[in-house]
């Protein structure tokens, strides 16, 4: 008998050719049981072997197909487009408000939420439709051989049985909705990455819209797409670039620091401020990138600036980062690499300090502190500082004083505006700083934009000032040269 797991698997038999004089011998029987427990292992070693594929191919929460067997079948469907096959259309279904759900209700819930929405949609879809988990709560739905109108209409489908089937949770029943974007493959296009690119657009414009719902190629505003697409492009062609605006020390008026601000070179020699793409940037998923971009190149111009002298070794950068950036383990020990082996030049022997300050803004609301914490230490390790944004600007502000190493504070900027008119906005400030002041914290006074409001921040103990008073964001001449030999190029 073969056995496999202590089950007969099936039974090995031995037939003579001719009729034998003799039983099997000791040795016979030996032998065929060698063969037995032989192919026992061989079938053994197959099935862990297509155990380990299926896990492989497989997101061990929902039972779906991952993102890397979604890669796989969907490179699958465009060959068979290729050979003349039905087109096809891609859905990037994204769970409205899950980190709420996560920080309100625990990992606990957010998993059950997960595989609920999984089997919903799963038992939602048409024969020969099929659907991956894409990464964290978005979920990837091919619908074959449709068109738009045929996408947007199973995609509804899908959004409202989502919606009409709340989920368990406790004493309570939790409404859980979704947005869907998509796009669609034309006979004409061969470019998948552009499908997913187009589905991810819709995606932001379908949150833009509200959330809960459903939008496709030929919905979404030319607006976001064109903003979107010159993103994409900028990014391909590295033409995200720093604007450095100088932070001076308001008792000697000495430039003590700079901060490399996010600008956008059109291919017209044009600079968009922040303002006009960085929304668009965090809803497409691309913050991270940008932060990436913007970090190296205000390390580069550090490392120059040492070798060179230019600064007596004083300046101090800042630099935003996302907490998009610092989740991403890969992109945060690439940099810590690099940093190491490329811009020795920028630490400091003396304090082992950095001289690079890392930002992170209150307004982008941070659930998990004690994550952010986790994903912030690599940095802290090497001795980077850590400043908080637009304190003041959200309820959250003494959770992060409170869980973070905060070594610098940047005081809102409409509070710096207005601590002149309103009493309560200057009683304000002047606590702010009585307790940064007790904590060992640096304050720095963002937006100031006239010398009154620059002595105003001076009377009450802010350290620093920041503003079109002391300098406009500026970008290097070599920088915006470099970005506009790509465009030339092509790179």
């Amino acid at each position: 008998a073969i056995r496999l797991e202590d089950k007969i698997y099936g039974t090995l038999v031995f037939l003579r050719r001719k009729a034998a004089e003799r039983d099997f011998t000791e040795d016979d029987r030996a032998f065929i049981d060698l063969l037995a427990s032989w192919l026992s292992q061989l079938l053994q070693q197959q099935k862990r072997r297509a155990e380990l594929e299926a896990m492989a191919m497989t997101d061990s929460l929902t039972g779906l197909p991952n993102r890397r067997a979604a890669e796989i079948r969907i490179n699958n469907e465009l060959a068979r487009v290729r050979r003349g096959g039905a087109t096809f259309a891609v859905a990037v279904c994204d769970l409205d408000n899950f980190k709420l759900v996560n920080d309100h209700f625990g990992h606990e819930v957010g998993d059950r939420v997960l595989r609920h929405v999984a089997e919903v949609i799963r038992c939602a879809l048409r024969d020969g439709d099929w659907v991956a988990r894409w990464g964290g709560e978005e979920f990837i739905i091919v619908f074959y051989g449709s068109d738009s109108a045929d996408a947007v209409s199973a995609s509804e489908r899908i959004r409202q049985a989502i919606r009409s089937q709340p989920v368990e949770s406790g004493q309570m029943l939790l409404e859980v909705t979704a947005s869907f974007g998509i796009g669609v493959l034309d006979r004409d296009e061969r470019d998948i990455g552009q499908v997913l690119l187009d589905a991810d657009d819709c995606l932001y414009e379908a949150k833009k819209r509200g959330r809960d719902s459903v939008v496709a190629t030929d919905m979404a505003s030319s607006h976001t797409l064109r903003r979107s697409n010159m993103l994409q492009h900028a990014l391909q062609e590295k033409r995200l670039v720093p604007a450095y605006q100088c932070v001076v020390d308001l008792r000697s008026g000495a430039v003590v620091a700079e901060e490399a601000l996010a600008r956008l070179s059109l291919a017209n020699g044009d600079i968009l401020p922040a303002r006009e793409f960085i929304e668009a940037a965090e809803g497409l998923n691309l913050i991270h990138r940008v932060d990436n971009l913007i970090a190296r190149q205000a390390m580069e111009r550090c490392t120059l600036h040492q070798r060179q002298n230019l600064t007596n070794g004083n300046l101090t950068y800042f630099i935003n980062l996302s907490p998009q950036f610092l989740a991403r383990k890969d992109m945060v020990e690439s940099l810590m690499r690099d940093v190491d082996a490329l811009y020795p030049a920028c630490s400091s022997g003396q304090t082992s300090k950095r001289f690079f300050v890392f930002e992170i803004t209150e307004r982008q609301f941070v659930g998990d502190l004690d994550k952010l914490r986790h994903d912030l230490q690599p940095l802290l390790d090497r001795g980077f500082r850590l400043a908080l944004d637009d304190f003041g600007s959200g309820y959250s502000s003494f959770l992060y004083l409170a869980k973070l190493p905060i070594s610098f504070l940047k005081i809102e900027g409409w509070m710096v505006q207005n601590m002149r008119r309103s009493t309560h906005v200057m009683q304000m400030v002047k606590s702010m700083v009585m307790l940064a002041k007790t904590l060992g914290v640096t304050t720095i006074g963002e937006c100031v934009e006239d010398a009154e409001t620059a002595q105003v921040l001076r009377d009450v103990g802010v350290d620093w000032g920041q503003g079109h008073f002391f300098g406009e964001p500026q970008c290097d001449a070599s920088v915006l040269s470099a970005a506009a030999s790509a465009v030339v190029s092509g790179r």
